[in-house]
This record gives C-alpha cells, sequence and structure tokens, in this order.
C-alpha cells in the first residue's frame, strides 16, 4: 500500500482546487492498473493566516508502487499547481506502507496540525524520520499539509463524506449554471443525513462555490450513497468528473476543550464562561461580548456574516452560563456555536408600594425607597421574574456562515438540546 499527500495547490484569484488535482492523480493511477483504497480530503486549523482557501489537504490510499506514485504525482502538480499565486507553496509527500502503518509521531502531527501553528521544519524532520520521499515547490510550505494528510486516517476516528462535481475546463472561472429549484429539492430529500447544501434562510445554494475553480458543487453528509444521489439530482451544467471523499468536514476536529486562561490566538476552543457584558451592536453589524470566570475575560464577536445567528447573541445576559465554540484571532474568539448552560431569568427593579401599587422614589444614598403618597418603606431594589428569548441548549452559525471543519448541529451528540439552521 502507498499513501500520497499534496496540499497548497490552489488560489484564492486564479482558481485550481487540491481536491481536482488528487481526483485527477487518482484517474492517471487507475488507468496505470492501479486501485484507490479512498480518497481523504483533511481541513487543517482554520485559523492558519496563510492559508489558501479552506486550508484543505488531500490523501490517496492506493495499492500503487510508491515509486511509480511519487513520480506521477510529481508530474501533476508541475503541470497543475497555481505557483504562480505567491500565496501557493504546493507539497507533496509519499509514505510506502498502509494507512494504518502509520508512526504514532506522524498520527499527532496531523492533530496537531488541525489545532495548531507548525512549522515546514518540523514536518521536514518527521518526514524524513520517517523514511518519506516529499517534493516542495516554491517554500514548500505545502509539506505541513501534505504530511497532516497522511497521518489523519490514523490520528482521527470520526468521519464524514463529500461528493463533488468537477466542471469542464473551458468553464472554468465562468459562472456557475445550476438549477436552484432542483438543489433545494435535493438538499430537502436527503436532510438531516445530508447537511449544508442550502442556507434556507438566505435562499443561498452553499454547495455551489464562488471561486474561480473546477467544482460545481460539492455534497456533504453523513451517508456516501445520500451524498451521491443528492448530487446526480441537482440539475445544470454538465458534469466532467466526480469523486467521493472520506473527509473531517462537520466534526470540530479543531476545537480544543481548555479554560478561559488557556486560550491562545490562532487556535480553536470550546470554553464555558459567564456573560460578563451585556452584547453590544458595534459598526458593521458585528456583536460582541465577553464571558468570565474567576479570573480571565474572553472577548467573544458574532460577525456580520453570521447574520441571524446573531439574534440569539444579542438575546444574552450578564449572568448567563454559556459554552462558546470558535477559532481565536486577535484576542477575539468568533463564533462558531454556543450553549446556554443556565439563563439568569431575574432582574432588580424598584418595588413598588405594598399599599397602593405606585413605584417607589429613593429615600437617599444607602436610605432604600420610600412611597411618598403612602410612607412605606422598602430596604433596596427586589427581584422580578423575566421572560427570555432564548432556551438551554446550542444555537449555531447559519449553513451559508459555517466553516468546513464545523459540526452542524443536526449531526447530534452535543451535550444538550439543539436548535439547528438549516
Amino acid at each position: 500500500m502507498t499513501v500520497i499527500g499534496l496540499d497548497d495547490t490552489d488560489s484564492r484569484e486564479r482558481g485550481m482546487c487540491t481536491t481536482y488535482l488528487a481526483a485527477r492523480l487518482a484517474e492517471r493511477i487507475r488507468d496505470a492498473g492501479g486501485t484507490i483504497e479512498r480518497l481523504l480530503l483533511v481541513r487543517l486549523n482554520p485559523a492558519v493566516k496563510h492559508k489558501t482557501r479552506g486550508n484543505a489537504a488531500l490523501a490517496i490510499h492506493t495499492d500503487f508502487d510508491p515509486e511509480r506514485a511519487f513520480a506521477l504525482a510529481r508530474s501533476e502538480l508541475d503541470s497543475a499547481a497555481e505557483t504562480d499565486d505567491p500565496r501557493t507553496n504546493p507539497g507533496l509527500v509519499v509514505a510506502p506502507h498502509a494507512p494504518d502503518e502509520i508512526p504514532d509521531d506522524v498520527a499527532e502531527f496531523s492533530r496537531k496540525a488541525i489545532r495548531e501553528l507548525l512549522s515546514r521544519e518540523d514536518a521536514e524532520r518527521r518526514i524524513d524520520a520517517a523514511g518519506y520521499r516529499h517534493a516542495g515547490w516554491k517554500n514548500g510550505r505545502g509539506k505541513i499539509g501534505a504530511l497532516a494528510a497522511i497521518g489523519a486516517h490514523a490520528a482521527f476516528s470520526e468521519w464524514t463524506y463529500e461528493h463533488i462535481s468537477y466542471r469542464e475546463s473551458d468553464r472554468w472561472g465562468t459562472p456557475r449554471e445550476v438549477d436552484f429549484d432542483s438543489t433545494f429539492a435535493a438538499a430537502d430529500s436527503g436532510y438531516p443525513d445530508v447537511w449544508d447544501t442550502v442556507d434556507r434562510g438566505t435562499g443561498e445554494a452553499v454547495c455551489v462555490p464562488h471561486t474561480p475553480c473546477p467544482i460545481l458543487h460539492g455534497i456533504r453528509g453523513d451517508d456516501p450513497d445520500e451524498v451521491r444521489r443528492v448530487a446526480e439530482r441537482i440539475e445544470g451544467e454538465s458534469v466532467v468528473k466526480t469523486a467521493l471523499f472520506v473527509t473531517n468536514q462537520g466534526t470540530d476536529a479543531h476545537l480544543q476543550d481548555a479554560e478561559l486562561h488557556e486560550i491562545e490566538d490562532d487556535r480553536a476552543y470550546r470554553v464555558t464562561g459567564t456573560v460578563a457584558s451585556g452584547p453590544e451592536t458595534r459598526r458593521g453589524g458585528h456583536v460582541f461580548f465577553t464571558i468570565e470566570d474567576n479570573t480571565t475575560e474572553q472577548l467573544c464577536a458574532a460577525f456580520e456574516p453570521t447574520k441571524r445567528f446573531r439574534n440569539h447573541v444579542r438575546n444574552l445576559r450578564p449572568g448567563d452560563r454559556i459554552t462558546v465554540c470558535g477559532e481565536v484571532t486577535d484576542g477575539t474568539l468568533k463564533l462558531e456555536k454556543f450553549a446556554v448552560r443556565n439563563l439568569d431569568t431575574t432582574e432588580l427593579v424598584t418595588p413598588n408600594c405594598p399599599d397602593c401599587g405606585r413605584s417607589m422614589k429613593s429615600a437617599g444614598a444607602g436610605q432604600g425607597y420610600r412611597c411618598r403618597r403612602c410612607g412605606t418603606d422598602a430596604d433596596g431594589k427586589v427581584e422580578r421574574e423575566i421572560e427570555r428569548d432564548l432556551e438551554l441548549g446550542w444555537y449555531e452559525v447559519p449553513p451559508e456562515a459555517r466553516r468546513h471543519i464545523a459540526k452542524p448541529l443536526v449531526r447530534g451528540g452535543f451535550d444538550a438540546p439543539i436548535h439547528p439552521e438549516r
């Protein structure tokens, strides 16, 4: 067996897609007499600043000879990678063994690549120690993702699927022709096993990208047959090629459980605290608030692209106990989802007179309240029950704003009631 790892071949402006390159390489291996066990699409740390787009690395599991596999892969990257983009720095790594024979330190590297920041030098040390063939283009930073993709199958146990349909090459960079009525009907037919195909709140077909890449649409879900069936129901321009990927998308593999004082930039966390400051909507429609524990405060934000999710955030109040999930950048945790653990359902108000029912007035600093009509006294403010527009449980950003790796609530397995977005 052989495992081929590829990364960093695409461009935000020029297009290409590493999934397409992997699908094309798999086709060449089949044409040369090899078989493909699986294609693995691995989303790495979404907080990495130098990523090209979705920070995906690819692995091909095959019975093809490793030397021939390396030569074929190198040829594909030479011809297809968008190396004219200054941000694109491809990497190739080939492991001459089966996926279940991955060394422990390579599997650990994969876990870190999804949750931390790693260096090319560290990747190269591990590649050399394992005896893997490798190649890099330009600064070779793509070797980090290529090695992470090789170790991912041994590093993680939770996987989902994506069925990707590719366009004719002469249509790349042109507007996509997809029938949106059929897309929404297909999405309804597959839900909840197939998720994040569309956003019903905005009317957006989430599965159709806006970049100049080769992808026509990508259908994600928990069942490989269902994602394929939903893809086939979508009408539109001709499809030249399809591929099914095993992937860590929709798994929350990037989240680390932590305490507030342990949080660092460029990582993603699941942390619990008490709302300290009420939500504030700032310029641009972004909503900010802070949570705290006994020693630390953390700024959290629901940015404008999260749309209707911000309404749930605005309903938070100081005193609410919540768990927040998201990436931390420049000291701010960017919300992907949150869980309400406990709601503050009372507020302090000026007391009413027990005799006439009128609101009492302050009797002076430190002297409580007095009814000017009846002369009755009260020591201070009193608690009053209030209605809340939130319930206990998990809330999430809508499909249009969801990170590839973030787990949709509809997939289940959460520790409280869920309020899914469709």
